[in-house]
């Protein structure tokens, strides 16, 4: 490791990764119950814990600035949609339907994930999506509103640098997947669930969430036989 990265760490410009501070607790030789104590120190240093009722405090606009930034400074995005549609895909009707349960004032929100979406169509980021079918058919709008949110989905599946695959239910999987997740090139990941998210940035965690994401990867449908899904389910909806 070379000093100026020691030096950016002992000077707090740099959170020492996992395997930084394992590095250099072999280099100290230092004892078991120290490794262990530190290690655990530094796991919890790399996990932020976002609290939903602490974000609606600030503003659900001020939660998507700050998901604005984290996207302009990445370059490829992996999101993994169990159970809803991320709101860069979503429909403004399906956007408010999103959040009309929060008790917090969401005309910044909305406005600021109508916003996003322009990012979408910046060729030099690439987004890869994929959609549990639940995601795309739970009725978080009305039928006709829910049958427009999937030709939206078809349509955007067009754009050369958006990727969106989907999973039907029966289809086999390497695993069950327990929740949504977004992976922010290979630094960062975001789980969401009911109370809030959680922020993982130690390098270990990321590969996991890769190799969960790539295996989903290979057993979705993608291009023609996604739209052709899409088309099949909006095609019910409409009926």
């Amino acid at each position: 490791m070379s000093q100026s990265k020691i030096s950016r760490i002992e000077n707090r410009k740099v959170r020492p990764s996992l395997v930084d501070v394992e590095q250099i607790l072999r280099a100290l030789d230092a004892p078991p119950n120290v490794v262990s104590e530190v290690s655990s120190l530094a796991r919890l240093a790399n996990t932020e814990w976002r609290n939903l009722r602490d974000l609606r405090r600030k503003g659900l606009g001020t939660r998507q600035a700050e998901l604005k930034a984290l996207e302009a400074s990445s370059t490829h995005m992996r999101y993994f949609l169990l159970s809803m549609v991320t709101g860069l895909l979503a429909t403004p009707e399906y956007v408010r339907a999103s959040l009309a349960h929060s008790p917090a004032d969401t005309s910044k929100a909305v406005a600021g994930k109508s916003e996003r979406q322009a990012i979408l169509y910046d060729a030099s980021k690439r987004f890869t999506f994929i959609l549990a079918e639940q995601a795309v058919r739970w009725p978080v709008v009305a039928p006709l509103a829910l049958a427009e949110q999937m030709d939206r989905l078809a349509s955007l599946s067009y754009l050369p640098n958006v990727r969106i695959g989907l999973i039907p239910v029966g289809l086999p999987t390497p695993r069950v997947p327990l929740n949504t997740f977004t992976i922010y090139d290979a630094s960062l990941v975001t789980i969401e669930t009911t109370s809030g998210s959680l922020v993982l940035r130690d390098d270990r965690d990321i590969r996991g969430y890769l190799e969960e994401f790539t295996g989903y990867e290979g057993r979705a449908l993608w291009g023609d036989d996604a739209r052709e899904k899409l088309s099949a389910w909006a095609a019910a909806c409409r009926s």
